[in-house]
């Protein structure tokens, strides 16, 4: 019979691996550069999670159970960045239909980013 904490280990697995299919799925089957972003984080991000937590609970040590909880923290700060910033260069590059959007906080003619110091308030001449 198996250790109770094995079977709760391959619960998480299959969960993370469920989640991680179905975010493959979703960047392959949604239409638009923003679906396809929001299939490609959150969904990958939280399986990617799940299987590290069965991984922690199957091998059952501290010193990896620590280092997991480290990477665990490292996506969860890293993906929000890296689909911002996807989403955000779709958006300027025009692969995002502004037509299809419900809100649109960006002003039609938004320039290109300048990266000339004499006009940043903050820094001084």
């Amino acid at each position: 019979m198996s250790n109770p904490s094995d079977v709760i280990a391959g619960v998480f697995l299959v969960a993370g691996s469920a989640f991680a299919l179905i975010a493959a799925i979703g960047v392959v089957r949604f239409p638009d550069v923003l679906n396809r972003m929001h299939a490609g984080t959150k969904p990958q991000t939280f399986g990617l999670i799940l299987i590290l937590i069965g991984l922690a609970i199957r091998l059952d040590s501290w010193h990896v159970s620590m280092l997991l909880l480290v990477l665990i923290g490292f996506q969860l700060l890293t993906a929000p960045v890296n689909a911002h910033m996807v989403g955000r260069a779709a958006f300027r590059t025009g692969f995002v239909d502004r037509d299809a959007l419900y809100v649109c906080e960006t002003p039609e003619d938004s320039p290109a980013p300048v990266d000339d110091p004499g006009t940043d308030p903050d820094v001084d001449a």
